[in-house]
């Protein structure tokens, strides 16, 4: 073998390269699907937030809006990989505070993750969002 002789190393070069490569984009494509799954759900928490909570049934109590709001959004975001919480409380001017959180389990191209790895916890992304709604109160004056 002489000087010049490369044959082969672009091959090597790929073995080196490519598991760097493939771990780049899983990053990216669950930051890409985290973001987006953010931006979405900010969205539809505040709009279900803001039909249910500011105008509940008649005898609705902050625990059955709760419970529809967790529900509402459950559906929305139907995946293996997502989970949703809602959790509500009252403040002192009679309003009601309902916090939204999203959980986010990274993927492996859609398949999933586990959760621990070589000892290491692997947590789920979190993403929480918060609306204040005042609740109708039939019969009530505001003044």
């Amino acid at each position: 073998m002489g000087v010049g002789n490369d044959r082969g190393q672009a091959t090597v070069e790929l073995a080196v390269v490519f598991p760097a490569v493939i771990i780049v984009a899983v990053i990216a494509m669950n930051a890409l699907g985290f973001f987006g799954a953010c931006a979405e759900f900010d969205r539809v928490a505040r709009q279900t937030a803001v039909a249910y909570g500011a105008a509940p049934d008649a005898g609705q109590g902050s625990a059955q809006v709760r419970a529809l709001l967790e529900e509402e959004l459950q559906t929305a975001f139907d995946a293996p990989h997502l989970s949703v919480a809602v959790t509500v409380e009252s403040t002192t001017l009679g309003l009601e505070c309902y916090r939204a959180q999203l959980r986010y389990a990274p993927t492996l191209f859609g398949l999933g993750l586990r959760s621990e790895v070589f000892g290491v916890s692997l947590p789920p992304l979190l993403h929480e969002t918060t609306m204040v709604v005042d609740c109708y109160a039939p019969g009530v004056v505001i003044r």
